[in-house]
């Protein structure tokens, strides 16, 4: 694979030959009630075509793939608005910032460092998190998202969403994709048969968002897969009035991390040309197993 990585200022753009797959932000400007994070826009696919989208109109801190969080002890990490039992959506002085510390590239991606800190400035969280590309072949690309988030608060972490919090069906926290308008009312396929809007709190081993693009006439689909060594994931999933997919691990329930405890999780994010059905889908899967190379805590760039 002929991977090339390009920093420029505070931008990495990752290529396979002369294709350009995504660029990283990793010290984003913007306001303070966006949740300033690292985020990758735009994606694309071999043939293109960008499969994300940026600051939609209806959601400002929407931005390509982040890692988010929605719900910690009170405080927002996802950006925006917050959702507070019996009260709904309000604006509140909780919305944090994941700080970019160190960034080291390695043969396949790269590896970073960040420090999450609360709207107040107290230092919660310490997070080490591994890109990498793998699996470049004639009509797809694979991005391997691994994280590790230590808690440094010194006393629990409680992580939630607004499901948590009371709200039905909006367990959303933790990797996060908006895609682009076009692809609203695109199709969800998932493992064991399953698929549809309906799958929208659900457990599956991946699932996967096919969406049609504006302007060309082609199509592209993502295939999103949960590590088996993952806490519970359920997935958050919408095709309308936007389209979103997110493998959320406090969808229902909420997760503590005692002090010092890491939280570990890992994900890949297929990138596919055209309309994969569930044939092409499941023949992918299958033969693009997690490995040994994909255990949850590698972050030595031999992939």
């Amino acid at each position: 694979m002929n991977l090339a990585i390009d920093r420029v200022d505070d931008v990495l753009t990752v290529r396979a030959g002369d294709a350009e797959l995504f660029r990283y932000v990793y010290r984003p400007e913007g306001s303070a009630f966006e949740g300033p994070k690292p985020y990758l826009h735009p994606v694309r696919t071999l043939a293109g075509d960008v499969v994300t989208a940026y600051r939609p109109n209806d959601h400002r801190w929407h931005k390509g793939i982040q890692m988010t969080a929605t719900d910690v002890s009170g405080q927002n990490f996802w950006g925006g608005v917050t959702y507070v039992r019996d009260r709904g959506y309000l604006e509140l002085a909780n919305v944090g910032t994941m700080r970019h510390e160190e960034l080291v590239p390695h043969a396949t991606g790269f590896a970073e460092r960040l420090t999450w800190h609360t709207q107040a400035g107290e230092h919660w969280v310490d997070e080490i998190r591994e890109l990498a590309v793998q699996d470049v072949e004639s009509d797809s690309w694979a991005l391997r998202f691994s994280t590790e988030l230590t808690n440094v608060r010194g006393e629990p972490l409680v992580f939630g969403s607004p499901t948590t919090s009371g709200r039905d069906l909006a367990g959303y926290t933790g990797l996060f994709w908006r895609g682009p308008r076009a692809f609203t009312g695109g199709e969800v396929i998932a493992a064991d048969g399953q698929g549809g809007p309906e799958m929208m709190g659900k457990g599956a081993s991946w699932l996967a968002y096919v969406g049609q693009h504006d302007e060309v006439d082609r199509a592209s689909t993502l295939v999103f897969l949960d590590h088996p060594g993952n806490e519970v994931t359920r997935w958050f999933v919408r095709t309308d009035p936007f389209p979103a997919v997110n493998p959320s691990f406090a969808f229902f329930d909420k997760l503590v991390l005692e002090p010092g405890e890491t939280l570990r999780l890992c994900y890949r994010v297929v990138v596919g040309n055209g309309a994969w059905d569930r044939a092409r889908i499941e023949s992918y899967v299958d033969s693009h197993q997690w490995q040994r190379r994909d255990s949850m805590n590698s972050t030595d760039g031999n992939e």
